[in-house]
């Protein structure tokens, strides 16, 4: 395989966890019994040695993933919402935008977050290839083209709508792939005086904190500061500015312009975060190697803990039926047998099945009914909003538990 990004062959294997089944393909009880209704693909990452992009190597291909059921839902985790209503004053405020801006956002989901563009007049498209998603959106009052954003995409759009002065994308880079098409399409439709900003979790927590559960079929590439700077400096984009964000386990935010014609300064946040992730060793093959090993002593100290609670006589439920979850449950080989359900919010989600490991998905009653004695937190990036939300199993003691970043029994 060669590079996503530059092109070079691929030699180095950063982690290998098996082949596991799509992470947001929920299962109805109907799809248990035929295993054609749950095809599996490697997820073998490698690093490039060339441009230090890290990737997978074999994954399910981007249009059967966001089929028109896809069942992920950003408006659910309302401190998303929240995030999103307050990265929409700041670009607002930022940029300069009104009534005359045109606001676009690649992967734009339910409309979670182009909803407070429109709260706030500034005209604004979504684009999303997952139908079900995209209608919700509407019904928010966003206006959303189902479709995958890229080059012939961002063509067809300057032509018929004009340049954007805003392109967002929210946790989307790592989906798409094929970046450099993505990343032309933006600089296609961007206007010369514009700006893109793009989120997408950092690499270097990702190796830090051993996120291997971000790792699944969705994600074909996994990002440093350097790489991405890299990828849009090819396409005649310069990144003038990066915030560092607690989502996602720590993500970065970063903004780009037209090298030629854009107007904003470049911020010293820029180099600096260069000079951090040089000093990480994130340019530095040896970085890489040990990461699988770590991902195997975190799987080998779930099963022993699970197997000890249920020695003990307690049941364990989950909370959240992330896809992170689906990969970090599949990885350690943990299924029905030992967690009896997993809560979530999501109406799509429930009354099915986690892909892989099936988990029934029910409702939060089903919590409060059963009392289970340890609830494992799957998203485990918001844990804190979810133990807030779960206050009242201190009723019966329920212990509520993380592995990831690192083991955390509250």
């Amino acid at each position: 395989m060669n590079c996503r990004s530059c092109g070079q062959p691929l030699h180095h294997v950063v982690v290998d966890l098996g082949e596991q089944p799509p992470a947001n393909r929920y299962l109805s009880e109907n799809q248990l019994a035929d295993p054609r209704n749950e095809p599996r693909f490697g997820l073998r990452v490698l690093v490039c040695e060339a441009c230090w992009l890290v990737q997978l190597a074999d994954s399910n291909r981007s249009e059967d993933m966001f089929t028109p059921d896809y069942a992920y839902f950003s408006s659910y985790v309302q401190s998303w919402v929240d995030h999103a209503s307050r990265y929409v004053d700041m670009a607002v405020s930022r940029f300069g935008l009104g009534p005359h801006s045109f606001v676009i956002e690649a992967a734009s989901n339910d409309g979670y977050l182009l909803q407070h563009f429109v709260r706030v007049g500034v005209p604004c498209l979504g684009i999303d290839p997952a139908a079900q998603a995209a209608a919700a959106a509407e019904e928010k009052g966003v206006p959303t083209v189902i479709d995958f954003f890229g080059r012939d995409t961002a063509d067809r759009l300057c032509a018929e709508r004009g340049a954007a002065d805003l392109i967002l994308g929210n946790n989307v880079l790592a989906h798409v792939p094929n970046v450099n098409d993505f990343v032309d399409g933006i600089a296609t439709l961007l206007a010369p005086d514009g700006a893109a900003t793009m989120e997408f979790p950092h690499l270097g927590r990702l190796l830090a904190e051993t996120q291997f559960d971000t790792i699944y079929d969705e994600h074909f590439s996994y990002y440093s500061f350097g790489a991405v700077r890299d990828i849009f400096a090819r396409h005649g984009l310069t990144l003038f500015d990066v915030d560092k964000l607690p989502t996602h386990g720590g993500s970065l935010r970063i903004f780009a312009q037209h090298a030629e014609s854009g107007p904003h300064a470049i911020s010293p946040a820029v180099e600096n975060l260069i000079a951090e992730e040089t000093s990480q060793g994130l340019f530095e093959l040896d970085t890489y190697r040990g990461f699988g090993d770590r991902v195997a002593s975190i799987c080998d100290a779930f099963r022993t803990y699970v197997a000890e609670q249920k020695e003990n006589g307690l049941t364990i439920a989950a909370f959240g039926a992330a896809a992170k979850g689906n990969t970090f449950l599949n990885t350690c080989g943990i299924g029905h047998e030992t967690i009896d359900f997993v809560v979530d919010d999501t109406p799509l989600k429930q009354g099915r099945y986690l892909p892989g490991s099936h988990v029934p998905v029910v409702t939060e009653q089903r919590l409060r009914e059963s009392k289970p004695d340890i609830i494992l937190i799957l998203p485990w990036n918001v844990k804190a909003e979810i133990r807030r939300k779960l206050a009242y199993t201190r009723e019966w003691n329920a212990k509520l538990v993380t592995f990831i970043p690192e083991r955390e029994i509250a």
